[in-house]
């Protein structure tokens, strides 16, 4: 019997059964030099290649976001004209040339710093094997042989392999690479699959139907496990079932704590996939859309009608339900193949957000044209990141304002009364918030960021990781202070960072006074049932004790007694 312990848990469940071992495939590329004259004929074997992947992925992405992605992916010009260029200049064969390509492109993406787009580099890979099997003229793998119920481990998984399964034959998912904001993990937390994601040596430590114990709740994996561990794995799965059933029905109460106080308990997504799985788990609403994703999965800037399509959809899946779309929130970490940044030494405080939006006018004004007029199918809300001043508020409001006039000029219906606020996650903005508070329509805190700038901690820094804290009181007291200044003024303040959901965090923000949670949608049942659970007077009093202490140390104490 061995057990491995795994620090994060991607998808909770308890499962147990025989696992089926996903060997990779030989994908290397030949390593050949073509002859003079050879180039023709390997570009043209590379453009057949690219066109059946091209015809594969079409019926995938009429069914899911990540495959219209990955779609895109395939045609894009620069990942073709950079392999056709090698072939031609460099004298490579198509399959050197495509992997070198390719993994240029990957290592772009792997040193970003946000999480999300750093494993976006999966998506390099998956379409580089792709392009590599039909090069080499081999099949997509033994998926089609797993017949029964199996605890699927892999080195990695990517979408078109998770798209590629029967699922009713599959238990849980565990794999070497990913995080919790991988693929993998995403959809497996969209089809409710129980997954371990990032466990380091898993691939050494099971064999072809060796018997796995899958604990995805608490992050522990049992191989070949002892009878009597099979029987208490048994009765813990079973608990786990029961609450999970409860939690699931109880999400559909109005979330309300124990002694009478209505809150919001709503989702994060980034596209329309990702709405229609927000829906499923009962959410009161849509607190974030990262509107940026729709801009990242094309090749231009996507037209009005474009967007429009997109918002009006959102909207209409959510009926009466809030939708908060933040406008392009692109610099940093986040790219666009198809718009140029400047040079800078710090792009995290440099060119990015509102300050594209305000000095590049068009591509805010289509981006606020197609939200006022989808807002007529729906309760959609705006919001605008990375706001440090009055001044930009202003500007963002005029923007707003002018893009009412013309459609009413054009005669084009959209929602007169749309309210418009502000993400909350620099010091300025914490600084500024009474002020903030009084022009805008309401807050959301955003505390990923928030706590980075606060600490001036790189959370994507290893030597650093650890100083990035959002229980650091200065953090915490930040939080407090913006939400006494939103309600100064009557407004509403909500939370979209990950410190929203965290278990500890939960009843301590709804003492201080948080309006709305949004979360991940598997996370908002637990969310939802953890605030009925508590009463509004005792996380008052947390709250109290909680913004006493100087140090992290005696915060935690506090929250975990």
């Amino acid at each position: 019997m061995k057990r491995i312990e795994v620090s994060k848990t991607s998808s909770k469940g308890i499962v147990m059964g025989n696992v089926f071992v996903v060997r990779e495939q030989d994908l290397s590329p030949e390593e050949k030099v073509i002859e003079v004259g050879q180039a023709d004929a390997e570009k043209a074997a590379y453009e057949r290649a690219v066109e059946e992947v091209i015809a594969d992925l079409e019926p995938l992405a009429e069914k899911s976001d990540i495959f219209a992605g990955h779609l895109e992916l395939a045609k894009d010009i620069a990942l073709k004209e950079g392999v056709l260029n090698r072939i031609q200049t460099q004298s490579y064969c198509a399959q050197k040339a495509l992997h070198e390509t390719a993994e240029e492109f990957r290592m772009i993406f792997e040193m970003m710093e946000d999480e999300y787009m750093r494993e976006r580099a999966a998506d390099i890979l998956d379409i580089r094997n792709r392009l590599m099997r039909k090069l080499k003229g081999i099949g997509d793998g033994d998926f089609d042989s797993i017949t029964e119920k199996v605890i699927l481990v892999a080195r990695d998984l990517a979408p078109s392999d998770t798209a590629k399964l029967n699922l009713e034959y599959i238990l849980g998912f565990i794999t070497e690479l990913g995080g919790v904001t991988s693929h993998v993990s995403i959809m497996a937390r969209g089809m409710g699959i129980p997954a371990l994601v990032g466990v380091e040596g898993i691939m050494d430590a099971v064999r072809p139907g060796d018997f796995v114990i899958m604990d995805a709740s608490r992050g522990v994996i049992i191989i070949n496990p002892e009878p009597e561990v099979i029987e208490e794995y048994k009765k813990k799965a079973n608990e786990f079932d029961r609450c999970q059933k409860e939690l699931e029905e109880s999400s559909a109460l109005p979330t309300v704590t124990a002694d009478g106080r209505k809150l919001e308990v709503c989702g994060n997504v980034g596209s329309l996939e990702d709405v229609k799985n927000a829906v499923k788990f009962r959410i009161d609403g849509i607190g974030l859309f990262r509107s940026e994703f729709l801009y990242m999965e094309s090749d231009h800037f996507p037209t009005e009608e474009e967007q429009f399509n997109v918002y009006r959809q959102a909207a209409e899946l959510l009926g009466e339900r809030e939708l908060t779309i933040r406008t392009l929130d692109i610099g940093g970490d986040k790219g666009l193949d198809y718009f140029e940044f400047p040079k800078e030494e710090n792009p995290f405080l440099g060119y990015r957000a509102i300050r594209i939006g305000l000095d590049q006018k068009e591509i805010l004004k289509t981006q606020l044209r197609a939200l006022l007029r989808a807002g007529t199918y729906g309760h959609i809300r705006i919001m605008f990141p990375m706001i440090i001043s009055i001044e930009e508020v202003v500007d963002a409001y005029a923007v707003l304002e002018e893009c009412k006039d013309e459609l009413h000029k054009e005669g084009i219906p959209f929602q007169e009364e749309i309210e418009a606020g502000v993400m909350i996650e620099t010091p300025a903005a914490v600084m500024m918030a009474e002020e903030l508070a009084e022009k805008v329509d309401f807050f959301s805190i955003g505390t990923n960021d928030l706590t980075q700038y606060f600490l001036a901690v790189d959370r994507g820094n290893q030597k650093i990781a650890a100083m990035y804290n959002s229980y650091h009181p200065a953090v915490l007291r930040a939080i407090y202070k913006t939400i006494q200044a939103g309600h100064k003024y009557n407004r509403k303040v909500g939370m979209c960072g990950e410190f929203a959901s965290d278990t500890k965090a939960v009843k301590m923000l709804l003492g201080m006074g948080l309006d709305e949670f949004s979360v991940s949608p598997g996370e908002a049942a637990g969310v939802k049932h953890q605030i009925r659970s508590t009463s509004y007077e005792e996380a008052q009093r947390l709250a109290g004790e909680v913004m006493k202490q100087p140090v992290i140390d005696s915060v935690m104490r506090l929250l975990e007694e």
